[in-house]
Parts: C-alpha cells; structure tokens; sequence
C-alpha cells in the first residue's frame, strides 16, 4: 500500500469517532488541499463528503501550503499562526479553507498508542508507548545535559563562550551606566535651562 493511501486509510478510520470531524468533512465535500514538503513530496487531501482522500499528486488544489518538513510538523501545534508569520510556512488559494482542513486534519490525527493496540493488543501497546514516552524524555534531559555541560566546558574551561553568571553581571552593569548616564543628561539639561532663564 502507498503512503498516501495508508495515510488517507488511518484518516478515515478517525472519522466514525469524531462527529465535529464528520460535519467538517461534509462540508468540505469537492474541495482540495495540497500539503507540500519542498524538496520531498507533495500530497493533496480532497474531501468527497463521507470520506477522505489522499494521493502524491501535482493536480490543482483549492488551497496549498508549503513550506520545509519541520515547519510543516509544527503546524500540526496549537496553530499555523507563528509559521505563517515567520514565512517558514507560505499559503496560497483560500485560506478559510486551509484552516477547515487544518482542524479537521487535527481531528483526525492518528493516536500512535492505539493504531499499536490494534496490532498488539492494549497492553503491550501502552507499554510500549510509555517506554518510548521516557526513552523521548531521558533523550530530551541528555540533550539539555550535553548542552549545558558543553556551554560550561567552552565558558570556563577554554574560555570561548561568557559564562551566564558574568554576562548578566555585565548587562546588569551596562543597564546602571546607561541609567547613570541618562540622569546625568537630564540633571545637565535642567542646569542649562536654568542657565538660560538667569
């Protein structure tokens, strides 16, 4: 089976459990969204009312978005919002239509544990998912480790980077000097504009 249809397979098999997402796909019934990963592949979803469909394809869409494969996965977040405004992510066609198909995509996102519990059987499922749940965590402490023991080593030991302790003493420093230096100015104006008056 492609990907794209075993895509549009796990889709759809989310539909019967979402009335929202239901409603959603009936009403975008005939219309098309393309999702292009630049550089990798180009998918278009397309909705004929009861189900979802999804194929590798260049044919026209009523909406695409496009943009590198990391921003693309952080679409699937809160919202499109931030990778739209920072140009990782462009959109063009209707829009309104990209954001129907965005939640209704987000509705029917596929959950890891239980497509699992459907080849495993519930518990080994969970178990798995929780091993792979910590092993991301203990990967994500490991990775916070590294890199503070890597700023750590460059800011102390080879003198390369500023250690965090002396750069906010130093920007602390340079906010009183600027503080300083302002009061200053304005004490010199007040003495010139009296100046002026006597």
């Amino acid at each position: 089976m492609q990907p794209a249809s075993t895509l549009a397979h796990l889709l759809n098999r989310g539909l019967p459990r979402s009335p929202r997402a239901r409603q959603l796909c009936a009403e975008l019934a005939g219309r098309s969204l393309a999702i292009e990963a630049r550089g990798l592949t180009r998918l278009r979803f397309a909705s004929a009312g009861a189900t979802l469909s999804c194929e590798a394809s260049d044919e026209a869409a009523d909406a695409t978005v496009s943009g590198g494969p990391l921003s693309l996965i952080a679409l699937l977040g809160a919202g499109p919002q931030a990778q739209l405004q920072s140009g990782a992510v462009t959109l063009s066609g209707d829009t309104e239509l990209a954001q129907r198909f965005h939640e209704l995509l987000g509705l029917l996102r596929p959950d890891a544990e239980e497509e699992l519990a459907l080849v495993l059987g519930d518990v080994p499922a969970h178990q798995l998912a929780r091993a792979a749940r910590q092993g991301l965590q203990w990967l994500g402490r490991l990775g916070r480790t590294g890199l503070a023991n890597a700023a750590e080593y460059l800011g102390h030991e080879r003198a390369h980077l500023v250690p965090r302790a002396e750069g906010e003493q130093f920007l602390r420093g340079v906010d009183a000097v600027r503080e300083g230096v302002e009061r200053a100015a304005a004490r010199l104006d007040l003495l010139d504009r009296r100046h002026e008056r006597a």
